[in-house]
Formats: C-alpha cells, structure tokens, sequence
C-alpha cells in the first residue's frame, strides 16, 4: 500500500511498548483495591484510551504522513467497532461464571494482556503469508466474506463454556476450585494449590478472544500489512476494551444492528483483499477510512432509530 511500507526502527518499538506499560501500570495501581467500576469512572478511562489512540494517529501523521495515518485510524475504527462485539460476549461470559463486578476488571486486564500478545503473533504471521504467498489474500478473503455472513445471520452467539475446547482441557489438566477466594485465580484448598472459577472465566475469555483476533487481525491486514500500523492501531483499540465494557455492557440491547454493520465491514475487508490480487489493484486508504466511518454511522444511527420506535410501540 502506498506509503505504508516503512519499516518501523526499533526505538518506535520500544517507545510505544514503554507508553503501553505505563499507562496498564497506572491502571493496575488504580484498581488495586477490586472496587465496582461505575459508569464515570469507565467513562473517563475510556476518554483517557481514546484520546491516547487518537493522539497516536496524529503523531503517526506528523512522523511519516498522512497515508500511514489513515491506515492507521481505518485500522483503529475497525478494531474499535469490532471490540463491541466482544463486549457482549464478556458480559455473557460473566454472567455464566456470575463474576462479582467488583473483580471483572482484574479478569479483562489479564484478558487483554493475552489478546495483544494473540494479536501480536497473528500480526506477523498474516503479514509473513501475505507477502510470501500470493494466494493467501484470496484465501484470507474468502474467509472474512465468510466471516461476516456468519454475524450477519447469526443468533445470540453461544458461549457455553462447557462446550469450549480449551475450558474443557483446562479443567481436566488442572485443579480447579468453585470459589472466588477474594479475586485470587489460585488458592490452596486442602493441602492443593487449585484454580479459583475466577481463573476458569479467564480461560475462557482468552479462548474467545483468540477467534475474535484472528477475525480482527485479519480485517486490519486487508488494509495495510505494515506490522508497526496493524499492531499499534489492534494495541490502542484493544487497550481500551475494559472501559469500553464497563461503559457498554449495559446498553449493548440498544444497538440491536451493530452486527450487520460489522458484517458488512468484515466481507468489505474481504473483498478488499482480493481485488488487491486482481488487476483491480490496492483500493486507497481513504476509501477505507471512509466506508468504515460511513457504515458504523449508519449501524449506529439505524439501531437508535429502530430502539425510539421499539419504545414507542410499547
């Protein structure tokens, strides 16, 4: 793609790692106590993730241009919507386990500590595929087109952990416990060091995730597979996946058409990747950018359109 193709120098690497820790290690100091996170408060992390995402794109502009920055925030608007999805499977999750609120915050922040390093590995697998084997972009075409149909026809998704592959082996190969022992993921019972159900419920949110990255990294690859934009745009949109669910988690029924929009991105992102091996060529970023803002805008706008009307009737 043009004018994403830098190759990133190791001290904006290690530059963006050092921002990253920091900020998780404020947030971690912040939450140490388990406290019920509130609505403000997800509000103002969620505020302070955004503006530290947005900044970024602008810093990504002013280093290497405006090309590399659109790829950028087309990639960052992509994982944020697609994290929504996400945060209705969490809360599912958690009502599962019937998680206490005061520890779901501990349980996201080791959650989102496994989904960057997932990301991380896809990342540089899928830009290795890419571009080492011509047929990988029709293959990985198909399968977000696919992708999307799913969630487009899909029902309310099923997360049954007990049909969970990794859950189920989890289990088997270690003790676990059906307590929350004060939000600790082991405890001693017994004489044995066993898992808490907290960890259990860490299991399988980890599990989710790795579908839901390889779908997500796999979008963001159709834009650009410049490693340093598709992993620092995955990075700052997933960074803020717990406020994002402490915010959303409960008004998430009132954006009953989300999920057709997110289809339609995925198979767009699809399409995308295989006209890239056709004459038709790389569609521009700023088509991207522009089909991303345009069709969550119209989701976003259908389903509180569609809720008004809803409550009326009644």
């Amino acid at each position: 793609m043009e004018g994403t193709t830098f190759a990133a120098p190791a001290w904006a690497w290690l530059a963006v790692g050092a921002v990253i820790a920091v900020m998780l290690a404020v947030d971690v100091f912040s939450h140490r106590d388990h406290h019920v996170v509130e609505l403000r408060e997800a509000l103002l992390w969620s505020a302070v993730w955004i503006t530290a995402g947005i900044s970024f794109g602008l810093v990504i502009w002013l280093w290497r241009g405006s090309g590399p920055a659109v790829a950028y925030y087309s990639g960052y608007l992509l994982e944020k919507a697609l994290s929504v999805d996400n945060v209705f499977v969490f809360a599912l999750l958690f009502g599962y386990f019937r998680v206490p609120p005061a520890y779901q915050h501990k349980v996201l922040f080791w959650g989102v500590l496994g989904a960057l390093g997932f990301r991380l590995v896809f990342i540089f697998a899928g830009a290795e595929l890419l571009d080492r084997l011509t047929w990988a972009g029709l293959v990985l075409g198909a399968f977000l087109i696919w992708t999307g149909w799913r969630l487009a026809v899909r029902g309310e998704p099923d997360v049954d952990p007990d049909r969970n592959v990794a859950v189920r082996l989890f289990r088997r190969l270690v003790p676990t416990e059906s307590r929350y022992h004060d939000g600790r993921f082991t405890a001693r019972v017994d004489g044995r060091r066993k898992g808490t159900v907290l960890l259990v419920a860490l299991v399988a949110i980890e599990a989710t995730d790795v579908v839901f990255a390889i779908d997500s990294v796999a979008a963001i690859l159709a834009i650009t597979t410049n490693t340093f934009l598709v992993w620092t745009a995955n990075a700052f949109a997933v960074l803020g996946l717990r406020s994002l669910y402490f915010c959303l988690a409960g008004l998430l029924r009132h954006f009953g058409y989300l999920r057709y929009g997110l289809a339609v991105l995925l198979a767009f992102a699809g399409v995308k990747l295989i006209l890239a091996e056709t004459p038709v060529g790389k569609l521009p970023v700023w088509l991207t950018l522009a089909v991303v803002v345009l069709t969550l805008a119209t989701a976003i706008g259908w389903s509180v359109v569609a809720a008004r009307r809803d409550a009326r009737a009644r």
